[in-house]
């Protein structure tokens, strides 16, 4: 039923049909896969790399690549889709990201790859600010769209979870490209189920799109998450500050362009609503919080602990599962609370989570980090479930896929600040706490590198020596999770208390 439709109807009253939740289906099963696709690469990268012999540049491009454009294209693609209709951009972006995945599947050649991760980032850019609008114009009724909108983020927080381990089944049973091909029956489905059970929607009234701001939002955007990212891996440097502060600067001329224009891209007077910018910045420092404990959980359990990538993936997995059952539960929690309520404590509950973290230590079992992470996991996904339909519901249906943009880019950027603040901290702790006084000259920069650096160093030692550098190492790497954990429960502590003031008088904060 179409907004014109439902415009003189109590939202309460309009029910969605079996059609609806069966279009929900089909757009649920497109947000797996996206979410998969951004996790699955990171187990074949050993097989790629033997295979196509990238430069250490081209394999960092082959993994960073798709999030860059998919981050820089948010906004712009979830303003198009508003223009010329979201299901016909859901629909190009699905056949943009089949083709993009045969071509990276058979790959020849790292710019081969390359190149096909450059469209699945395009093509992703379009499919994920597209699902979360239409999901906004199909559910009328507050309830079922909360519901609606719990699933989608159920299926995206199981598709992170479930990359890695369905990239290792098929690593062991077929070759590397085998994990680009998993997206093709589903893309197809979303191409011929599409037509049938998803309504179209768009702005009957959207003004003229504006190829200037499209142009900046990504000039800010790429910029801002390149220098991000590459701070984590290579350390801050004056380049990366330059590269961020262009971006910076295109985010500035981006919004005063956007104050001056009759029908702007992005509608700053949006962040004036307190749900919605309320809801924007929750969404991101939610997803900084789980991005950063996953990137230094993940080398605990590996590097620390012993696990291999498989069995840390195992060990992760009940906190990713989490994460989706409760970002379901999020839609029925608000039935009985209200909507800052349930919020706040879910992120209390994350930030609880994060504080056990800090019982860690080298000699511990995987027990504690299973519990810890499983409460980070349970509370963000309540957390990343009522945040979207904040967002969503702050706007009219004609500007959902813009509203459903900012939300993915706070998300995109959430995992970027997450990785390289959090990432940095560990990093800034371990390199001062490890003992390197046995090393020299090379040796002492590949050892404080990485945690990874300093373990392959010391198998090069005598074993005395060695095994002083591992304990050093690993004591050091703890040291620096414990600061980090902290930080991270304390963002979250903050979090809800914001929540509480911010949302407690607005109409969004009414139960369900």
């Amino acid at each position: 039923m179409s907004a014109d439709q439902t415009s003189a109807i109590n939202p309460e009253d309009v029910r969605a049909t079996k059609r609806d939740w069966a279009g929900l289906v089909v757009l649920a099963f497109a947000v797996l896969l996206i979410a998969v696709d951004g996790t699955v690469l990171d187990l074949a990268l050993p097989f790629i790399s033997a295979d196509l012999e990238p430069s250490s540049t081209q394999l960092l491009w082959i993994i960073d690549v798709y999030s860059f454009i998919l981050a820089g294209l948010l906004i712009t693609m979830g303003t198009l889709g508003d223009r010329i209709g979201r299901r016909k951009l859901l629909l190009i972006g699905a056949v943009g990201f089949g083709l993009a995945s045969i071509i990276a599947a058979m790959a020849t050649t790292p710019e081969m790859l390359i190149a096909a991760r450059v469209l699945q980032g395009i093509s992703g850019a379009t499919l994920m600010p597209a699902t979360l609008g239409l999901i906004r114009t199909i559910f009328v009724n507050p309830r079922q769209r909360t519901e609606a909108i719990g699933v989608w983020g159920a299926m995206a927080g199981g598709g992170t979870a479930a990359g890695p381990l369905i990239g290792g089944w098929m690593l062991e049973h077929y070759w590397w490209g085998s994990v680009f091909l998993i997206n093709i029956p589903v893309m197809i489905a979303l191409v011929v189920l599409g037509p049938i059970l998803i309504p179209e929607s768009k702005d009957p009234n959207p003004g003229r799109f504006d190829l200037i701001s499209a142009a900046l939002s990504m000039a800010a955007m790429l910029p801002l998450v390149y220098a991000i990212k590459e701070s984590v891996v290579h350390g801050v440097s004056f380049t990366l500050f330059a590269i961020a502060l262009v971006g910076l600067a295109a985010g500035v001329a981006f919004v005063r362009r956007q104050r001056s224009l009759k029908d702007p891209m992005l509608d700053l007077k949006l962040f004036s609503n307190a749900a919605f910018s309320t809801a924007v910045l929750t969404n991101l420092l939610s997803v900084f919080a789980l991005a950063g404990v996953l990137f230094f959980g993940s080398q605990y359990l590996q590097l620390v602990l012993g696990n291999g990538a498989f069995n840390a993936g195992l060990l992760m997995l009940p906190g990713m599962l989490l994460s989706a059952l409760t970002a379901v539960a999020g839609a029925w929690l608000i039935r009985r609370w209200t909507v800052s309520q349930v919020l706040s404590v879910g992120l209390i509950v994350a930030g609880i989570g994060a504080g056990m973290l800090l019982a860690l230590g080298v000699d511990s079992g995987p027990v504690m980090f299973v519990i810890g992470f499983g409460l980070v996991g349970a509370g963000v996904g309540v957390a990343l479930t009522l945040t979207n339909d904040l967002v969503v519901s702050a706007v009219e249906p004609e500007r959902a896929g813009a509203a459903s943009a900012v939300s993915e880019t706070a998300y995109e950027l959430g995992i970027a600040l997450g990785v390289a603040i959090l990432g940095s901290v560990v990093m800034a702790i371990f390199r001062k706490g490890i003992d390197v006084s046995m090393l020299d000259g090379d040796q002492v920069h590949a050892a404080q590198g990485t945690l990874g650096g300093a373990l392959e160093e010391a198998k090069h030692l005598p074993a005395e020596a060695g095994s002083a550098l591992v304990d050093s190492a690993k004591s050091a790497f703890v040291d620096g999770m414990h600061v980090a954990s902290g930080a991270t429960a304390l963002v979250l502590f903050i979090s809800a208390a914001l929540v509480l003031r911010m949302l407690r008088s607005t109409p969004e904060n009414a139960k369900r």
